[in-house]
């Protein structure tokens, strides 16, 4: 952690003649851009996952109507579409999981208060008046949400709802056309199957949804929301990570799927 701590700390001290006592604090930035650009190929990868997912919905609406009331046999189905598309259902993850140890870092680095038996000199840092080893709870205590820690976190918390709310439009905006594709699917399967008459008279099965999906469905449009809770518990350093990379992931998704 000590060179992770060296590296945070001449960054801050590269940025100190242009922000001044908040260098650090730009410094956590500039990082969290360093790793969204490193696992930017991941990003691309995912995007590309991920129209190919959508190409995919009519086939994949017309597996569960046929093996809809059979979970393994549709397992099975799917993954073997997937296999011979070689489209991967984990690629949209890795970007993701790519961060978490920066984060960890961040977290660690600035919740601990010695670094190699040494004082961490990076708790004397602020971003304004919010130190950056500080937490919500601190600012809180520490002249209200009207005080000057309390402000920057307010700040934080309306770029997050920002976000989010634009996060939002995107999501349901994929969903729908996702939706699309599927009742296209599931149509042309009823056809296929229905011939002049009903399509139960010609032998195919009714759609089954499949079990949990309505709920996530109707949760994951907010998921993005939930980084309030996160930037207000962890310290100020790791908010600002979260932050910065959910930005950067939203501009980036939103470039990625036009």
């Amino acid at each position: 952690m000590s060179v992770f701590a060296s590296l945070v700390g001449q960054l801050a001290d590269l940025l100190q003649p242009l922000f001044g006592l908040s260098a650090a604090a730009a410094a956590v930035v500039l990082f969290t851009a360093l790793v969204r650009l490193l696992v930017h190929p991941l990003s691309r990868a995912a995007a590309r996952g991920q129209k190919a997912r959508a190409r995919l919905q009519p086939r994949i609406a017309e597996l569960r109507r046929r093996y809809g009331r059979d979970p393994e046999k549709l397992q099975r189905a799917l993954l073997d579409l997937h296999t011979r598309e070689k489209v991967s259902p984990l690629a949209g993850i890795l970007p993701s999981l790519f961060q978490l140890p920066a984060f960890f870092l961040l977290f660690s680095l600035f919740s601990n208060t010695t670094i190699g038996g040494r004082p961490n000199e990076l708790l004397g840092h602020e971003l304004f008046t919010a130190p950056l080893g500080g937490r919500w709870a601190d600012a809180l205590g520490d002249g209200g949400p009207l005080g000057g820690a309390g402000l920057v976190y307010a700040g934080l918390f309306a770029v997050v709802v920002a976000v989010a709310a634009f996060s939002y439009r995107l999501t349901k905006r994929s969903m729908a056309a996702n939706a699309a594709l599927t009742g296209a699917g599931a149509g042309a399967g009823g056809r296929v199957g229905g011939g002049s008459g009903s399509g139960s008279r010609g032998g195919a099965a009714e759609p089954v949804a499949v079990s949990g999906t309505g709920a996530v469905a109707k949760v994951m449009p907010f998921l993005s929301f939930f980084t309030l809770v996160t930037v207000a518990v962890v310290p100020l350093a790791a908010a600002l990570y979260v932050v910065t990379s959910m930005a950067w992931g939203v501009v980036e998704r939103a470039v990625l799927h036009r």
